[in-house]
């Protein structure tokens, strides 16, 4: 059995708070002001921007995740229109030699492109009921297959298409 053992403790002298000011009731009721404002960025403004400004003719190519050459690519835009934050764009694209029509949607916000080629013949790597998605606006999409056996593929565009025809060739003498 314990033998209780008795233990002096030094006695500390007492703590000693400083008095308070009057708390000032005129300070609560200030509202908080915010310098500058948290977003300022228009997604509307910039899709009418983008819509007005889209190049409507847009080259490059398209590659196969499942091998191949690349195949040339050309889309024509016929319609370009802002609704809210979004444009919708309607046209043609031309892939290899097949030709099909498009219609997708570019949000102003994020600079996503979904866009759905409508033709049941598409060209080789390409079906039905895919679309290319693009996380960089339209210069760079790739093929998002509707089933999941399809690898999918690259799609690389640029607002400015080559001549078709070469410029001719002028003598120095």
């Amino acid at each position: 059995m314990p033998i209780p053992v008795a233990v002096d403790l030094p006695v500390e002298t007492p703590v000693v708070f400083e008095n308070q000011l009057p708390l000032d009731a005129s300070q609560l009721a200030l509202p908080m002001v915010l310098e500058g404002s948290v977003e300022n960025f228009d997604p509307i403004a910039r899709a009418a921007s983008l819509a007005a400004a889209m190049p409507r003719q847009w080259c490059g190519s398209y590659r196969s995740f499942e091998g191949g050459g690349k195949l040339p690519v050309q889309v024509t835009l016929a319609s370009v229109q802002p609704f809210g934050q979004m444009v919708a764009v309607r046209g043609d694209m031309r892939i290899g030699e097949v030709t099909t029509a498009v219609q997708g949607n570019l949000n102003a916000k994020s600079d996503q492109l979904d866009l759905l080629p409508l033709s049941d013949q598409l060209t080789a790597g390409l079906e039905p009921g895919g679309a290319f998605l693009g996380l960089q606006g339209a210069t760079l999409a790739g093929w998002m297959a509707p089933r999941m056996t399809n690898p999918g593929g690259r799609l690389h565009l640029a607002a400015s298409c080559p001549a078709s025809e070469s410029l001719p060739v002028r003598g120095l003498w």
